[in-house]
């Protein structure tokens, strides 16, 4: 399988860095400019916008030209895909413990 190979692949790719997880978590406040997503960070702009860059590529985000700045919101249902492949996991190792418990209670103690 090609490294980052799918939506998914690369929205867990982008969450893999402390910036772009604490522009997420700005972002689910509310969509604002860039250059009020950009304040907390002590980094050069350009160097902020190769974040917003990714999270934007694989779908987290998108922004939009309004006047002389940018605004940045959160695509809901790139989320949601990633929440469904956790849950639907969650689930399944859940039912593997599950199966686990059952075969060491059947089998214990000496027989």
């Amino acid at each position: 399988m090609p490294y980052h190979s799918t939506p998914l692949d690369l929205a867990f790719h982008a969450l893999s860095d402390p910036t772009r997880r604490a522009v997420v978590s700005r972002l689910a406040e509310g969509e604002v400019p860039v250059s009020v997503l950009a304040e907390p960070f002590d980094m050069a702009l350009p160097s902020f916008a190769q974040h917003l860059k990714v999270l934007e590529e694989c779908g987290l985000i998108t922004s939009e030209k309004r006047g002389r700045s940018r605004w940045c919101r959160l695509v809901q249902a790139r989320f949601d895909e990633a929440a469904n492949w956790m849950e639907a996991e969650r689930r399944s190792w859940a039912m593997r413990l599950e199966r686990l418990d059952v075969y060491l209670d059947s089998n214990d103690g000496p027989g």
